[in-house]
């Protein structure tokens, strides 16, 4: 069963919505109380998490509620039957458990978290099940997070880099035979499309700094770093037919971003420099045009039917 789209940590719920509350809820000069599951109506939503919701009841009655104490109606329904998935150990059919993020990249300190990503291949059953199977897994605890084998394919088609970076990891902690099949594989996912998507990626976040900037006056230079190192990356993958993970010569360029030690003009120059660079590449790239459809479907049907077993393949 997918992951609805309204899970996304930035969704707000519009006003007229259907919302299940999740505490219950008092009525001080009414009396009495709301339970926890009681339908409301959101009467006026805010601009962000920070501020309340104002969730009308049925009788008419209006309270304040903040976005974690809510949840839409349908999501509630559908969350009765997702939770059922819990008995399942998903995360034991992990088949590629690897290492991105800061660590993989070289840019790590004392304070880095050990970001782990990868694929799950659920039981044939799973998938057959009234619960069927979410898109991915995570453990927030550890930083984890796994997608389901067909979601990992498609991302990977679609040129997705913390996919494609879970391919090309040198630190990868798991690989089953069938894993180690879908790193052997990682060539028929590179593309053309690499362009489109490191560059739009780059490009519509950067638009959002110049507002931060204008609205705040800051931005978060972590976040500029990791987008100057995709302009890198992307160029390698039209250049060289691969992605890179480790960052190496730029490392010192980069951190100096992190630590806000890097002028933001500075930055800015170098990030048009980049995109100049990755437009050629673009334009001389012997990539295909786009990835090889086939090979990856071929992959995932035999993957389908080693799902059948109840061993990890």
């Amino acid at each position: 069963m997918n992951r609805s789209t309204h899970d996304s940590p930035n969704w707000i719920h519009p006003i007229g919505s259907q919302v299940v509350t999740r505490v219950s809820v008092q009525r001080p000069h009414a009396g009495g109380s709301y339970p926890s599951g009681a339908v409301g109506i959101i009467a006026k939503a805010p601009t962000d998490h920070e501020h309340h919701y104002r969730v009308r009841f049925t009788d008419g009655f209006e309270v304040s509620l903040p976005h974690a104490d809510l949840v839409l109606l349908a999501d509630y329904k559908e969350g009765r039957i997702r939770n059922a998935i819990a008995q399942h150990d998903l995360f034991g059919r992990v088949i590629l458990r690897c290492v991105i993020g800061s660590r993989a990249y070289g840019l790590d300190n004392e304070h880095s978290d050990i970001d782990r990503r990868g694929a799950f291949l659920p039981l044939a059953t799973q998938h057959w099940s009234l619960f069927g199977v979410p898109e991915q897994i995570e453990l927030d605890a550890t930083q984890e997070c796994y997608w389901e084998l067909q979601k990992f394919v498609v991302l990977a088609l679609k040129a997705n880099p913390n996919v494609l970076e879970c391919l090309y990891s040198p630190l990868v902690e798991t690989a089953t035979p069938l894993g180690q099949e879908l790193i052997g594989l990682r060539d028929v996912f590179l593309s053309r499309l690499a362009y489109q998507t490191y560059n739009g990626y780059v490009m519509s976040q950067f638009k959002k700094m110049h507002a931060d900037i204008r609205n705040q006056g800051q931005v978060k230079w972590k976040h500029v770093m990791h987008l100057i190192r995709l302009l890198l990356a992307g160029i390698r993958v039209l250049r060289e037919g691969t992605v890179p993970v480790q960052v190496v010569e730029h490392r010192d360029a980069l951190l100096a971003i992190r630590n806000g030690d890097m002028p933001w003009d500075q930055v800015e120059r170098w990030r048009q420099q980049l995109h100049h660079e990755l437009d050629l590449a673009f334009a001389r790239t012997s990539l295909p045009e786009q990835p090889n459809y086939e090979a990856a479907n071929a992959f995932l049907v035999k993957a389908r039917h080693r799902a059948l077993e109840q061993e990890l393949p």
